[in-house]
């Protein structure tokens, strides 16, 4: 069965706009949510909190960001993504600007948690790969959701200085409020955004629940949302802690965002040739490759002494793998079951991926207070990494038949 692309709307821009407006959202949004690890130390020593508690609050956005997923894009498959991206930024800059009031962790979890969570699950690049899916046909999808990942990718790579510049500079509070400024400013651009998913012919139409459950009847989808549940493990983890850790290994704080920056700056090569690769190669196959290079990655950094040299070096392997998984997970959801539920199947998945941010921020934080050590948390991910490529090799690239429309 071949999937069809939906028809693009009389109201949509031109192609090259939307792209160039969505990869620039993608950037600002993902790129300021990267520098919260830049955070952690000056926020826990000013305020009097300990790891964990900062942690817990990291976690709380990255799991309220998984659950919002779904039902973001849901409602933008159904009434429109610019509509959602403009809410997501204005939530977003407010969660950042209230951070600034916000001096004990129950406040924390409400601001940089829940509002911010809310925020970047409306905003960031699952909501624009949404307007890219209904626009794009089939056989492109993988290569364009790579660009997108690439653009949010240079967010990271060119907001990791600007973060730390602006604390140096201005200290944690003002420089909150100058990131929130950056999100202000992107809200014009999602005018380009605008638009809805068109229900395709030949696929079923089908209510949210219903959807839901067919998809989940799909063994390779099931599959592909388990084994996403580690990609989140690493990213998160490594983005929220690695600073710390490597100012705890005798670096400097600028080491560890120049590590966050090149993390972004080399994801941007993994996305692109995850996408590029994924329209010529088995998608599953290269996820268990992706994950199985993650653990050595891991492993390997683990064994050397940390230095400055090291820590380079492990960001940029580390960032060749960053978020190259995403393209290919939304090309894999994007055939299984087309364009029309692809924001709300693919936000499923991506529930999956912030469970497992909740799990390794939180956990993160909590090995830290009780050990003194990140260490647990660096071996689990290494074994989580086998188990995850052992996952994928099962998956069948072919779509689903749960999604034809019912014969007469």
């Amino acid at each position: 069965m071949t999937i069809a692309a939906t028809a693009p709307r009389s109201t949509a821009v031109p192609l090259l706009v939307l792209v160039i407006a969505g990869c620039l959202i993608a950037a600002i949004t993902n790129g300021i949510r990267t520098t919260f690890g830049l955070f952690t130390l000056p926020m826990t020593a000013e305020l009097g909190l300990s790891r964990e508690a900062w942690g817990m609050a990291m976690a709380i956005q990255n799991l309220v960001w998984g659950m919002a997923q779904p039902f973001a894009g849901a409602i933008a498959d159904k009434y429109g993504t610019a509509r959602v991206v403009v809410f997501g930024l204005v939530v977003y800059a407010a969660g950042l600007v209230l951070m600034v009031v916000s001096p004990d962790a129950l406040l924390l979890n409400l601001t940089a948690g829940i509002l911010c969570g809310v925020g970047i699950a409306t905003s960031s690049f699952s909501i624009v790969m949404v307007a890219f899916g209904r626009n794009v046909p089939a056989e492109k999808r993988p290569m364009i959701f790579g660009v997108a990942t690439a653009a949010s990718s240079f967010g990271q790579f060119a907001f990791a200085p600007i973060g730390q510049g602006f604390i140096s500079a201005f200290e944690w509070q003002n420089a909150l409020v100058y990131l929130a400024v950056f999100l202000v400013a992107a809200i014009p651009l999602a005018w380009a955004l605008r638009g809805k998913t068109e229900n395709p012919t030949g696929q079923a139409d089908l209510r949210f629940m219903e959807a839901l459950s067919r998809a989940w009847g799909h063994g390779s989808y099931r599959l592909l949302v388990i084994g996403f549940f580690v990609c989140g493990f690493h990213l998160a983890f490594i983005n929220v802690h690695m600073p710390a850790y490597l100012v705890q290994c005798g670096l400097t704080p600028e080491v560890g965002s120049w590590s966050i920056a090149i993390i972004g700056l080399f994801n941007i090569a993994g996305s692109l040739s995850a996408g590029y690769l994924g329209g010529k190669l088995p998608k599953q196959l290269m996820l268990a490759t992706i994950y199985f290079s993650r653990a050595v990655a891991i492993a390997l950094f683990m064994l050397f002494p940390v230095t400055e040299l090291s820590a380079y070096i492990f960001a940029a392997a580390m960032g060749f793998l960053w978020l190259s998984t995403v393209p290919l997970t939304a090309g894999l959801v994007s055939l299984f079951f087309g364009a029309r539920y692809m924001g709300m199947l693919y936000g499923v998945a991506f529930f999956s991926h912030q469970l497992g941010s909740f799990v390794g921020v939180w956990l993160g934080g909590y090995a830290f207070d009780v050990t003194g050590s990140y260490s647990l948390v660096w071996y689990l991910g290494i074994l989580l990494g086998l188990g995850s490529a052992a996952i994928h090799l099962p998956i069948r690239e072919r779509p689903s038949l749960n999604f034809q429309p019912a014969r007469a």
